[in-house]
């Protein structure tokens, strides 16, 4: 009788086992990593946000900008303090990397009577604990601001990143 060549079933269940063992390790640790990249991408956002406005008010003369789509790009090309090309077009909408941004200016749109002099910009996860658990946020300071405790409401949407009791949360 000849010898069959090959796995025998329980040598196909180790391997498997070892690979489900591995990916039970893995996993984890990727999601984390995710998390962490999602968070680093919200924070760069806000210091493009910071900058962008520096550049708005120099260029415009109005203060910062009434809202997000004020400093993205325009259909038409050509920039204007409606529409000053200075953020690109995902973060104009409000939500890029797993993070949504909220941006609170006094007067939208700004003119030279009623410039704005103070802006807040929040960044909070898309879903808690999944893509992000951070939030940031930065404001006229041009200091990016991060909640120590990822609290899941920790910034009042004002005139500066506190958390509604006057507590401002340090740099990042």
């Amino acid at each position: 009788m000849k010898r069959q060549k090959g796995f025998s079933l329980i040598e196909l269940l180790i391997v498997v086992a070892i690979i489900l063992i591995i990916a039970a390790i893995a996993i984890p640790n990727l999601l984390r990593s995710r998390m962490a990249a999602n968070e680093a991408s919200a924070a760069a956002s806000l210091r493009t946000i910071s900058t962008s406005n520096v550049t708005y008010s120099t260029t415009y003369g109005l203060g910062f900008a009434g809202n997000l789509i004020d400093l993205g790009p325009g259909a038409g090309g050509g920039a204007t303090p409606l529409q000053a090309d200075l953020i690109d077009s995902v973060l104009a909408s409000a939500t890029k990397s797993g993070y949504d941004f909220l941006y609170v200016a006094p007067f939208t749109p700004p003119t030279t009577l009623t410039p704005n002099n103070t802006y807040t910009a929040l960044g909070t996860p898309d879903t808690p604990d999944v893509t992000g658990v951070s939030h940031f946020c930065v404001d006229q300071s041009n200091v990016v601001r991060k909640d120590p405790l990822a609290a899941a409401a920790p910034f009042a949407p004002g005139l500066n990143c506190d958390d509604g009791t006057g507590t401002v949360f340090p740099p990042i």
